[in-house]
């Protein structure tokens, strides 16, 4: 007997499967917000009713108010404030299926409160630093001249001897002149010396509680590959993450302090699964659209994390090229590192990195994990994976050839690689120098994990 699963349900008479959901085409999801009144829009076709709550505050039991929302075309739940509400949180609640769901962070959030269990009604241009209209993006004229140093923001400044003010924290990557005992460059400073182009940044969007309180981040460590609202910066890493606009003006204060120093900043996005399944932003908003689904019933777990996402669903494909111009618009980002890029389908990625480098700037730089974490119900010839990576027009791949061809396996620490010794990993190597295209000089029969080029271009 199958399972049922309440949220692979679609809870409406007129859409018989997820596929069957109206699309919306407006770019004014979520919060629009002026000093005249705040706008929310949230798109559920689905659901029975939907309410919005009004708080003072991010983090305390502070609620004003409540309004029911009204349902209009193309699935979108909408209302307006009349007013000044700036400062202010909100979440929603709907009620499907006979259920009231519980209540939620609008997933189209760009500012958000303490662990960000709140959106937050927020006038971005009050979170400029000073000069950023001048800010501007170091000059890159092709790809392959990149240089790339992979770090995690915390590590960065955490060392007690690094001499860095606001250790652990996306400010401490602003702060030049700083030193070791030893007198050794730290910080900024250091990353400049070792002849960087670009720096990604392991997951600085809002993760979970549960990962990282920001309340108290010192107590927890966590990479942060468990996303809770992916259109705003980590609360942990800013010095108040009680007042939502904080985190936003430091993040682009260390975008603007790199790019000073002729470097581009690369941000790890992890929109292949969300940290919280059935718990989740998405699920509690517009229940079970966002996932891939096994044939029982049960969410599918391509990413090993629980669930993943579908990318191929038109409104999820629409999500993620949204949130990365916000990114690029807002914050100035300079391109994207794609994590499990294999459980996104090609003509997602392909429509991504076209629009990112016709809006934004044709240097934006986009490339990612070309594997899965898990099997999926996405067909292997729809995969934005190494083997179909001749199909990726402007997206680049990662190479774990090269990689482990180097230091060894990275899931078994016993096999060596070739900086430890180990022998054969020579044409493997190779692959990787060309950047896994066709050259007259590779045995690719003795390449490690490919028997033939899968790029067209390094």
């Amino acid at each position: 007997m199958a399972k049922i699963n309440f949220y692979s349900q679609t809870h409406h008479p007129d859409y018989p499967s997820f596929d069957d959901y109206p699309v919306y085409e407006g770019n004014d999801l979520g919060l629009t917000y002026s000093t005249e009144q705040s706008i929310f829009k949230v798109w559920s076709p689905a659901v029975k009713s939907m309410t919005l709550f009004l708080y003072e505050d991010g983090h305390t039991d502070s609620e004003l108010e409540n309004h029911a929302m009204e349902l209009g075309e193309k699935g979108v739940w909408s209302i307006t404030l009349p007013g000044d509400h700036q400062g202010k949180y909100y979440n929603f609640q709907v009620t499907v299926g006979g259920r009231t769901l519980d209540r939620a962070t609008d997933p189209y959030a760009k500012a958000v409160g303490l662990n960000g269990e709140r959106a937050m009604i927020l006038d971005f241009q009050t979170t400029d630093p000073n000069e950023w209209a001048a800010d501007h993006r170091p000059l890159l004229a092709h790809f392959n001249d990149i240089i790339l140093y992979e770090a995690h923001v915390r590590d960065l400044s955490s060392h007690p001897d690094s001499g860095i003010q606001h250790k652990r924290k996306f400010l401490g990557l602003t702060e030049t002149g700083t030193t070791n005992s030893s007198g050794q460059s730290t910080g900024l400073d250091h990353i400049k010396e070792l002849g960087i182009t670009h720096i990604h940044l392991l997951p600085s969007y809002d993760f979970l509680k549960t990962s990282v309180d920001e309340a108290h981040p010192e107590k927890k460590y966590n990479w942060g590959y468990d996303p809770q609202n992916y259109n705003v910066p980590e609360g942990a890493y800013s010095t108040d993450p009680y007042d939502g606009s904080v985190r936003i003006r430091e993040f682009k204060e260390m975008v603007q302090a790199f790019h000073k120093n002729g470097i581009r900043v690369i941000m790890d996005v992890v929109y292949n699964h969300t940290g919280l399944t059935e718990k989740s932003n998405f699920n509690q908003i517009t229940p079970g659209y966002y996932y891939r689904f096994k044939e029982d019933g049960s969410f599918s777990d391509g990413a090993s994390c629980g669930n993943e996402t579908a990318s191929e669903r038109p409104m999820m494909r629409k999500f993620m090229f949204e949130s990365m111009l916000h990114w690029c618009r807002e914050y100035h980002v300079d391109g994207f590192r794609v994590d499990l890029m294999g459980l996104h389908d090609l003509d997602t990625m392909n429509t991504i990195t076209w629009v990112l480098q016709k809006e934004i700037d044709k240097s934006i730089f986009v490339y990612g994990e070309g594997w899965t974490g898990g099997d999926s119900p996405l067909p292997d010839r729809d995969r934005a994976i190494k083997q179909n990576a001749l199909r990726l027009e402007e997206t680049a791949v990662f190479s774990d050839d090269i990689r482990d061809a180097l230091k060894g396996a990275v899931f078994n620490h016993e096999e060596k690689g070739f900086v430890s010794g180990a022998e054969g990993k020579e044409n493997t190597i190779r692959f990787g120098v060309v950047g896994a295209t066709s050259h007259p000089q590779i045995d690719y029969q003795s390449v490690q994990y490919a028997d033939a080029a899968f790029a067209a271009r390094p």
